[in-house]
């Protein structure tokens, strides 16, 4: 019986220390599922970290380098997300069994801005000693945890009150006059103005998605309501467009583009095209501000440009697409437009042809890849460094600057190439890459900016203005007509050029259209984003 009763008591204790061996394990395999994810998070924000710092210290223009950089911020969303799961199922298993701990290093929080208002709630303060009960205490200071809130939109209905009076001698009525309207059927307010034509435009919100929230929200607009005040709106706003319009075709210098855009046809959709011009002096030093003119047209003909630019001579800097090309006529007219193409479409053809990694995802070799487009990316890799180097400089600096460090690399690169492709095929694709550098004497356009310090190397303005356009294509899906296309390029212009001048387009669109109805034709130039300023900073004022 003895024997029976300390075998039970064996198994029970065996029994036990399994438990505890078990309940150990589980707690080190959450501490150890924590740490992993820390580290995979960690991992990824130092590599975030340094692919800004690179981007920073390389230029914008670097290859694949902003898609590359929305990637890396996705996938660190998701493991910093998993990281704080695993850490709490971690602090659950752990209150039972004592383990090594770890320190999760947490990503740094930026104070709250000190402009947001401060509300202060104030916990009931004890009225008596919590450990022995006396009621002799006395304040000694206060701790203060700030957490960030936000309010929901409130809306509300404004009540203009124009009272009437009536005069007992003459009996005639005076009464003050009617306040102006951003629009002529003035029932919406210029910030709620503001908000419908930057969501649509700005965040690529249609309509009908931002009439249902609208509605979940308790205010009932229908579409058909919104579209007729943003057409209101581009009739209020065309002064602005104009001035905007006519500052960009008074450089000297133009970036221009264009991107697809799905317009609405019979039976499904046809490819329109949005073009844009950009003026943009900074990188030499310009004083004029930056601007951007957006246009709409049915498709990509030579006719387009050549509207756009009617009356305008300068350097256009560009791809190499041919519609542009009856500008360079020497019989046009007014005068020739001058080209300067763009290194970062060269640099591009050879860049795909010497992408170990963009290969090895399409399951082409190492031995793929072509050691000449290598080369030639190195070498014009070479010239890009120099220009980060001369930017924002005088024009006359950087044309010296040009001249000495930049002209040997590119004739050293000509004659590089032209003696490569003497020795290929020309059904090479490292042959064609090469030929849109030469063919039909785009040599020359190519190396106009060694002449001319205010061309840029490359047509990285007009890309990045269109960079908004292509993101918007999935959410708006396509253009439902002409009007409506112009209309996106109207509001385009004004949106991108905000933003290029550093000025927030909602805020600047709300107060120009409360602005705009009383204000004297000589004053619109002060409504401009580059001469604008708050109601608050010219009430400071």
């Amino acid at each position: 019986m003895s024997n029976n009763a300390s075998e039970i008591a064996r198994l029970r204790a065996a029994l036990a220390a399994s438990e505890a061996r078990a309940e150990a394990a589980e707690s080190e395999l959450a501490q150890t599922r924590a740490v992993v994810s820390t580290s995979e998070a960690m991992i990824k924000h130092l590599r975030l970290e340094i692919a800004k710092l690179r981007r920073e210290q390389y230029g914008r223009s670097s290859e694949r380098r902003a898609r590359l950089i929305d990637q890396m911020e996705l996938q660190l969303e998701e493991l910093e997300a998993a990281a704080t799961e695993d850490e709490i199922a971690a602090e659950k298993v752990t209150k039972t069994t004592t383990v090594a701990g770890f320190e999760r290093r947490r990503p740094a929080r930026k104070p709250f801005p000190d402009h947001l208002p401060r509300e202060r709630v104030v916990i009931e303060a004890p009225t008596s000693c919590t450990c022995c009960g006396s009621n002799c205490i006395v304040k000694m200071g206060e701790d203060v945890t700030e957490t960030l809130e936000v309010i929901p939109r409130q809306w509300k209905v404004i009540q203009t009150v124009r009272e009437k009076f009536t005069c007992r001698t003459c009996e005639k009525i005076s009464q003050p006059p009617a306040p102006f309207h951003a629009t002529p059927r003035g029932w919406a307010g210029p910030n709620l103005l503001a908000t419908i034509l930057f969501e649509k435009f700005g965040q690529h919100q249609p309509l009908n998605r931002q009439a249902e929230r609208y509605a979940r929200e308790g205010v009932d607009l229908s579409l058909s309501t919104l579209a007729d005040q943003v057409g209101a709106c581009a009739a209020a706003l065309e002064p602005i467009h104009a001035l905007i319009g006519a500052h960009v075709l008074d450089a000297d210098r133009l970036h221009g583009d264009d991107t697809t855009v799905p317009l609405l046809a019979k039976g499904g959709t046809k490819t329109a095209r949005l073009w844009t011009y950009v003026r943009d002096d900074r990188p030499f030093g310009g004083g004029a501000p930056p601007a951007a003119l957006f246009h709409f047209s049915r498709d990509r003909g030579m006719a387009n440009p050549n509207r756009h630019l009617a009356g305008w001579q300068g350097i256009l800097q560009a791809d190499a697409y041919g519609g542009y090309n009856d500008l360079y006529r020497a019989d046009r007219d007014p005068g020739p437009v001058e080209s300067a193409l763009c290194w970062s479409h060269a640099r591009r053809k050879f860049f795909e042809l010497a992408d170990i990694k963009g290969n090895a995802r399409k399951g082409k070799s190492v031995h793929d890849i072509s050691p000449i487009a290598l080369e030639a990316v190195a070498r014009i890799d070479a010239i890009f460094d120099i220009e980060r180097g001369i930017n924002s400089l005088t024009a006359a600096e950087r044309q010296a600057a040009r001249h000495q460090l930049s002209r040997p690399l590119v004739e050293a690169l000509h004659d590089w190439l032209r003696a490569e492709r003497d020795r290929m095929s020309k059904h090479n694709p490292v042959a064609k890459a090469i030929n849109y550098m030469f063919t039909k004497d785009r040599w020359t356009a190519f190396t106009r900016f060694l002449d001319d310090g205010r061309i840029c190397l490359t047509n990285n303005a007009a890309e990045r203005a269109l960079r908004g356009v292509a993101l918007g294509r999935k959410s708006w899906l396509f253009a439902g007509s002409e009007r409506g296309g112009d209309r996106a390029a109207f509001m385009y212009s004004l949106i991108v050029t905000a933003k290029m001048n550093d000025v927030d387009p909602q805020a600047w669109l709300a107060d120009v259209l409360a602005r705009l109805p009383g204000t004297t034709a000589s004053r619109v130039p002060d409504l401009l984003p580059w001469n604008w300023s708050r109601a608050e900073q010219r009430i400071a004022a």
